[in-house]
C-alpha cells in the first residue's frame, strides 16, 4: 500500500498527549483538499436534524490514533483519508464538521448519549453495533495481520503468540478471540491478546518485540508495514472483508443525509479522487448503503 507524505508511525505515539477538540478545516499533508465540482445538495440538506441546521455544525467523535484512515497532524488536529472524506460530505451538506478526539471505544456511547451527532473512526459494521447505531457505510475493508520480518507467522495458528490490538476494534472483540477459542478447543495454548488504547501503540508493541503480531484493519496493517522501516511485514492475506461505516443515532435523519451526500460525492468522482490520493482506492464502493451488516 503506497501512502504519501505520511508521518513514521513510531513519531505517532508522541502525539498522544495532543487531545481535546479540534476544527479541521485545513489542507491535509497529503496534498491538499479534494473539493466536489458538484456543489452543496439540498434534498441531503433537508434531511439535517435541526440542531445541526441551526449550529451550522456536525460534531464528530474520532480516534485519531489509527494513521492513516485517521491521527493527528503537529497541532492535533484530526487528519487523515477518512477525515477528507468526511469533510468532503460537511461541505455537501453545507456545515462544518468539528472533530472531537476520543478514546475508541468511548465514540459510540457518546452519540447515543447526545454528546456527539457522529462517529467516524473507521468503525466496522456489524449486527451487534447497529442495535445501538445507524451506520451510514462508505468504504470495505477486511483484517490484516503483520509481524516482525523474518518471523513467520500465520493468523490461522498463532495457538501461544502474543497478538497486540487496540481495544474496542473487531479484531479485539471478534477476531482473535475467536482464533484463541479454536486453540483451546484443540488442545493449544490460547493466544495472549496484548490490549492498547491506541493502534499505534499496538504497533509499537511489535517492533519493541512485546507481542509476536498485530491485527489490524488493512489499510492500516498496510501503513504500518510500510512506516515500520522495514522492522514489520504483511503475515497471510487480508480475510474477513466488511463495511466501514458512519456512525449515527438510530432512527436519526442523519444517515439519510450523510448517505446522500457520500453517494453525490461518489457519483462526481470526489470520493475516489480522495481515496487514490491516500492510496487506498481499492476499498472504494459504487453505492452507498445503510446498516449493511443487517441488510447485506
Amino acid at each position: 500500500m503506497r501512502i504519501r507524505y505520511a508521518i513514521p508511525v513510531i513519531a505517532v505515539a508522541a502525539a498522544l498527549a495532543l487531545t481535546g477538540c479540534v476544527d479541521n478545516s485545513t489542507p491535509t499533508k497529503s496534498g491538499g483538499t479534494v473539493k466536489s465540482t458538484s456543489g452543496k445538495d439540498a434534498a441531503a440538506i433537508k434531511l439535517l436534524p435541526a440542531s445541526i441546521k441551526s449550529s451550522g455544525q456536525i460534531q464528530v467523535g474520532v480516534d485519531a490514533t489509527y494513521p492513516p484512515n485517521e491521527y493527528k497532524d503537529a497541532n492535533g488536529a484530526a487528519i487523515g483519508w477518512d477525515i477528507d472524506l468526511f469533510n468532503a460530505v460537511a461541505a455537501k451538506l453545507g456545515v462544518k464538521a468539528v472533530y472531537n478526539i476520543a478514546g475508541f471505544d468511548t465514540i459510540i456511547p457518546s452519540i447515543t448519549g447526545g454528546k456527539y451527532d457522529a462517529g467516524v473512526s473507521s468503525f466496522t459494521d456489524n449486527v451487534d453495533r447497529e442495535k445501538q447505531v445507524d451506520f451510514v457505510n462508505y468504504y470495505s475493508a477486511g483484517i490484516q495481520w503483520a509481524a516482525p520480518v523474518g518471523k513467520t507467522v500465520d493468523p490461522d495458528n498463532a495457538c501461544g503468540l502474543k497478538v497486540a490490538v487496540e481495544t474496542g476494534t473487531v479484531e479485539e472483540q471478534e477476531d482473535i478471540p475467536a482464533k484463541s477459542k479454536a486453540c483451546v478447543s484443540a488442545g493449544k495454548k490460547a493466544i495472549q491478546i496484548l490490549k492498547f488504547d491506541g493502534q499505534d501503540q499496538a504497533t509499537n508493541a511489535v517492533v519493541l518485540g512485546q507481542a509476536d503480531a498485530m491485527s489490524a484493519d488493512s489499510p492500516i496493517t498496510g501503513y504500518a508495514v510500510e512506516q515500520s522501516g522495514g522492522k514489520l511485514e504483511l503475515s497471510g492475506k487480508t480475510f474477513e472483508v466488511a463495511p466501514y461505516g458512519v456512525a449515527v443515532n438510530k432512527g436519526s435523519t442523519l444517515a439519510q443525509a450523510v448517505q446522500k451526500a457520500f453517494q453525490d460525492l461518489v457519483d462526481d468522482g470526489t470520493y475516489k479522487k480522495i481515496l487514490d490520493k491516500w492510496g487506498v482506492g481499492d476499498g472504494a464502493l459504487s453505492s452507498i448503503t445503510i446498516n449493511a451488516a443487517a441488510n447485506g
